[in-house]
């Protein structure tokens, strides 16, 4: 498409999803669960078709010279689409927030006054390429009662199209428009400079991508916008910690999957156990072949004779490693004195998404939710929790790292506003 086509395209898709967005504010909660059922038994009769689109969005990726985490996340799995059926269906089981009436309270004039819940209208969502975002995308929109207008990355069009084609059919079997959830269909660049730039159309923007990708549009959108960065997560291990636990515990949080956001990218531990702990996590780093990144103190202790298995890797952590989001194999490693440290160094250096701590300590486990400035804070739990499915939120939209709106996964109620409403019953202002 050229320049004129790319603008008539995203003014055309503004304009049906400003329209759609008001039929889907007043859809009742049966119907717009039936499209998410509908869209749920759609995935789960997927055929051919889409695992051949993905397969094709795959081979152009690794023939590009796409990067590994990258082209991971473009598979779309049984075990993905198991995950998108849940959230679909999990979604379909929950209450409808909409039209929910909070903090009624009566004035001394008689007034009663109170907020309701209602959809924000029209959401942009700019994404990288995870397709099976545009499904969790999509079924938030539903249950939330907006519309959405979804640009996937062009590394993922194919498997985007088949998948925004079964939504588009799940709600015309219910009765909703089409046009609630819409799909750009070009991988002009163009498109994103239009779409985070039509306030008259769209009501916020969600990012969810690179940190070039986000800064770009936090810097360039004309509306308001939830984001996140990066995902610099830690896990520290306290003194006294049950350090099976906390092996357990870190593996996961680190080796589960290296590419999401939610991923552990640093490795904190208290000196009283680190020379115990080290070897044993270290250990099952050299066996997965992850690089440990170490400052002075865990370097001393991981490189002493017998410590580590041959080939293991340990090297001079740098300054930049304590903020770097890895994204791969990688891990930093620094021994803290205590609880005072460790929560000095995540609220420095980490990029507030999601931070956890493995401890039996009651008191320190209470000073770490309350003092460490993250999304998501955890105790004796991986940060790989820390996901909208997860958390029972049916699917997530993204993880805020921002603390105005919406906060951590965003599902449901992050997609919602709350507006004023006062009932009276002829009061009048004196």
């Amino acid at each position: 498409m050229n320049a004129f086509n790319v603008d008539e395209h995203m003014q055309a898709l503004g304009a049906q999803a400003r329209q759609a967005a008001a039929r889907m504010a007043r859809a009742d909660a049966a119907t717009k669960n039936a499209a998410l059922k509908a869209l749920a038994r759609r995935l789960g009769d997927a055929g051919p078709e889409l695992a051949e689109a993905n397969a094709r969005d795959v081979e152009r990726a690794q023939a590009a010279g796409l990067a590994a985490p990258m082209v991971d996340r473009l598979r779309l799995s049984s075990k993905v689409i198991d995950t998108l059926i849940q959230g679909c269906l999990q979604l379909a089981a929950m209450p409808d927030v909409i039209g929910e009436i909070i903090g009624m309270r009566q004035q001394p004039t008689g007034i009663r006054v109170g907020q309701m819940r209602v959809p924000i209208g029209v959401f942009g969502m700019i994404y990288e390429s995870r397709p099976n975002v545009t499904i969790e995308a999509a079924s938030l929109a539903i249950k939330s009662g907006n519309a959405a207008i979804l640009r996937g990355g062009s590394e993922a069009i194919e498997s985007n199209r088949a998948l925004a084609q079964m939504v588009a059919d799940a709600l015309a079997e219910a009765g909703l428009p089409p046009e609630a959830v819409q799909l750009v269909q070009t991988t002009d660049r163009e498109a994103v400079g239009r779409l985070i730039a039509m306030p008259q159309y769209v009501d916020v923007i969600i990012p969810r991508g690179g940190k070039g990708l986000i800064e770009r549009i936090s810097r360039d959108a004309k509306v308001p916008v939830i984001k996140h960065l990066d995902g610099n997560c830690h896990v520290f291990v306290d003194a006294g910690a049950d350090l099976d636990m906390a092996q357990a515990i870190v593996d996961n949080a680190k080796t589960q999957k290296y590419s999401p956001c939610n991923a552990a990218e640093g490795l904190l531990v208290a000196r009283s156990v680190a020379a115990e702990f080290l070897p044993k996590i270290g250990a099952v780093f050299a066996a997965k072949g992850v690089e440990m990144r170490c400052d002075e103190a865990a370097s001393a202790i991981l490189r002493a004779p017998g410590a580590l298995p041959e080939g293991a890797s340990v090297v001079p952590a740098q300054e930049s490693d304590w903020f770097e989001e890895y994204l791969a194999a990688v891990i930093s490693i620094k021994v803290v004195e205590g609880v005072d440290e460790a929560i000095a160094h995540i609220n420095h250096y980490s990029s507030h998404h999601t931070d956890a701590i493995v401890t039996r300590d009651h008191m320190h486990a209470q000073r770490f939710l309350r003092e460490v400035d993250s999304a998501s804070v955890m105790v004796n739990a991986s940060t790989r929790f820390a996901d909208g499915f997860e958390f029972g939120l049916g699917a997530e939209i993204g993880i805020s790292t921002d603390k105005f709106h919406a906060r951590g996964p965003v599902g449901i109620e992050g997609l919602t506003s709350l507006k004023y409403v006062v009932l009276g019953n002829g009061e009048l202002r004196r």
